[in-house]
């Protein structure tokens, strides 16, 4: 899905579309030669970790990464919903039961043709049944628009980040050069009163990605 709309909205997508490959772009995979697929081929995208959240974007009908890609073209794919009881901290995170079911959102995020983000979202089922939030297109504003509507918008979020080598899987998926780490970003969405309503697990491909945060002294 071309993003250069107003809303600038990523749609589900069952894969993203392939790219001519290069013979540079062979030396730079995973056991090549080169030191990652980005570096020369890649603009990073900037995070901006502040503003994306902001209730102006998706209070207003948009994706949060409109305020990240301008007119880059993002896709989402390999999307998957379905309920199942969260990891052990996760369901602490929420405030959940350990065997208390949890509606689990899983897709990629494919920019420019290349697969940047693998994210997670855990929120209790209870709280979202019957929603968009339950469906792979979550429709314009993406998930927290939808719990505003169910009178749960988040009013706060606090993020962790860490660092580490991918597993074969991610590496795979994320078609990481070798060599290159991850970043691992935890989000949690709080409604009013403080109680957590999403849990976000986000995969990044560290080499694509530079993580801006803007605040007010």
């Amino acid at each position: 899905m071309s993003v250069n709309v107003d809303g600038r909205e990523p749609k589900c997508r069952g894969a993203a579309p392939a790219r001519p490959e290069t013979g540079a772009a062979r030396e730079q995979r995973p056991g090549g030669r080169g030191s990652g697929e980005n570096d020369d081929h890649f603009p990073p995208l900037r995070r901006h970790g502040v503003q994306r959240l902001a209730w102006e974007q998706w209070g207003a009908g948009r994706s949060i990464w409109w305020a990240d890609i301008g007119e880059r073209e993002l896709i989402v794919d390999q999307v998957a919903v379905h309920q199942a009881p969260p990891p052990a901290d996760v369901a602490a995170a929420l405030g959940m039961e350990p065997a208390e079911p949890a509606c689990v959102r899983s897709r990629r995020f494919v920019l420019d043709g290349k697969p940047v983000l693998l994210a997670t979202s855990f929120l209790p089922a209870d709280l979202v049944a019957g929603s968009a939030i339950a469906q792979e297109d979550t429709g314009p504003g993406g998930l927290y628009a939808r719990l505003a509507e169910l009178g749960r918008a988040p009013r706060q979020f606090r993020e962790e980040i860490r660092s580490r080598m991918p597993s074969r899987d991610e590496a795979n998926r994320l078609r990481l050069s070798a060599g290159t780490p991850v970043f691992l970003i935890t989000r949690i969405a709080f409604m009013d009163g403080g109680r957590p309503v999403e849990v976000n697990e986000m995969i990044l491909d560290a080499a694509a990605y530079v993580l801006e945060y803007a605040m007010e002294a």
